[in-house]
């Protein structure tokens, strides 16, 4: 899409604060405005409503359209984004299990400023399965780098809490 539609796009995510929940339908219109100048086969327009939807607090109504989204080829960083946040959906729908099959490979993948919510959204639905330990050795090992002091140590607490020594 051209920029001015990415503009505009932008500028509606960053007024969604302005949206009080009894409002939440208005903001879905304003999406919905700008996805229906999209093309139909546009991986943009459900990827766009799937996450108004999610931010409103409808995760069941944002899991198909996520897919649709991935499924229309959406790729690059919007596809990241669209992972790490239908895992996330899938776990608030009780289907935690799909959300680790869905980010574990993203471990591997190539690193950009997405990786450490890949880690936090995988923590959430591992914990979720009762995998407790799995989820806080990556939340360590995410905060790590990010510590002014202890990254070694932490990483190595993390690294512990599932390939314990001896």
């Amino acid at each position: 899409m051209n920029d001015d539609w990415e503009d505009r796009v932008t500028a509606a995510w960053a007024s969604y604060e302005t949206y009080p929940q009894e409002r939440a339908a208005d903001f879905r219109a304003v999406v919905d405005a700008l996805v229906a100048e999209l093309p139909p086969d546009s991986p943009l327009g459900p990827f766009e409503r799937a996450c108004a939807w999610d931010s409103t607090g409808h995760s069941d109504r944002a899991v198909p359209l996520y897919r649709e989204a991935l499924d229309r080829g959406l790729a690059g960083y919007r596809g990241r984004r669209a992972r790490i946040q239908l895992a996330s959906s899938l776990r608030n729908t009780g289907r935690a299990e799909e959300g680790v099959a869905l980010l574990t490979p993203e471990l591997d993948g190539p690193s950009d400023e997405l990786d450490d919510a890949v880690r936090a959204v995988l923590a959430l639905c591992l914990s979720s399965l009762g995998r407790d330990r799995e989820g806080l050795a990556l939340v360590l090992g995410a905060l790590a780098p990010h510590l002014p002091r202890y990254q070694r140590s932490m990483a190595n607490y993390a690294r512990a809490l599932t390939h314990p020594a001896g």
